[in-house]
């Protein structure tokens, strides 16, 4: 029996070939792996989707280089509902069904949590793209899926320059609920914050700028990372985010920009598999494991005084 899997994708799990990415993949799992056994816990990493690991012989899984999900949303939807009832998900199963969409940026705005002004596009909607800036104002957009990944059907798109994505955009909404965001000029020039939240609490932070030419900053597209020290307001904003989560995170990167007027802005909040950079500050894989430990302590006390 196994007290933690980390959850991966078939990859990373045992990749005959590696390059830099996995590498650095491989180097994240390995730290938190190496905290959760100097806890005491016995602990393996799997991917999701092995159908040949048994489940039900583990008390906890930790998402957290499951990054096929949005590929195989379906498949990963059913696995996580079979397998949340004997399973113990961190983040909870909850907290994942409330992310996995980013309707949830509309609930924090709602809740008074500024966000990129953001149109939300129900599937099958008959709306185009031109009438989508005509009714915004937009001069530059930003559109994406509800649910997506890696910047994935993600696109910059300008006022003047829509012939080639209507096609696109129209395809796309056939499918999927969809994003029209006003575009952050500030992403490109000053970059994308993302701060580390551990158990609610800030560890480390980095900032992601866009390769020259581009608006993506993921660095599988090239773009470029760096060590970043938050101000008390930058911090105090991402706990806000966290605090107006519907249940306690034990990790969570909360990915913030200045918008257009130059105030702070959440751009997303990653509460399911988020890379955390453990390898720019090792000690938050440890922090992790400390409270991943308690949290099953805590977990196990409660049964045993049931129980009892």
């Amino acid at each position: 029996m196994f007290d933690v899997v980390l959850l991966t994708d078939y990859r990373y799990e045992k990749p005959e070939k590696k390059n830099w990415y996995i590498n650095q993949v491989l180097k994240e799992d390995q730290l938190l792996l190496d905290a959760l056994t100097s806890k005491g816990l016995k602990v393996c990493k799997k991917d999701w989707n092995c159908k040949k690991f048994n489940w039900k012989k583990t008390k906890s899984a930790i998402f957290r280089s499951t990054w096929d999900y949005f590929d195989k949303f379906d498949e990963f939807f059913d696995w996580k509902e079979k397998n949340k009832k004997h399973l113990l998900f961190i983040n909870s199963s909850k907290l994942i069904d409330w992310n996995i969409n980013k309707i949830y940026l509309k609930e924090l705005y709602d809740k008074g949590i500024n966000i990129p002004e953001s149109i939300f596009i129900k599937k099958g909607d008959k709306i185009n793209l031109r009438n989508l800036f005509n009714e915004n104002k937009f001069t530059t957009a930003i559109l994406k899926p509800n649910i997506s990944g890696a910047a994935r059907h993600t696109y910059k798109i300008e006022k003047n320059k829509l012939n080639d994505f209507e096609i696109i955009f129209k395809k796309l909404l056939e499918k999927k609920d969809m994003i029209f965001q006003n575009y952050m000029t500030n992403i490109v020039e000053e970059g994308e914050i993302s701060l580390i939240m551990i158990g609610g609490e800030h560890t480390h932070s980095v900032k992601k700028k866009a390769k020259k030419g581009d608006f993506r900053v993921q660095d599988d597209h090239g773009g470029t990372v760096e060590n970043y020290k938050p101000s008390n307001e930058e911090i105090k904003f991402a706990q806000r985010c966290i605090e107006k989560c519907p249940e306690r995170t034990l990790y969570a990167r909360v990915d913030i920009i200045y918008d257009n007027e130059n105030k702070l802005a959440l751009n997303e909040l990653e509460l399911i598999e988020p890379e955390l950079w453990f390898r720019e500050y090792p000690k938050s894989a440890e922090i992790l494991a400390d409270k991943v430990n308690n949290y099953l302590l805590d977990i196990k006390n409660t049964s045993n005084s049931i129980s009892s």
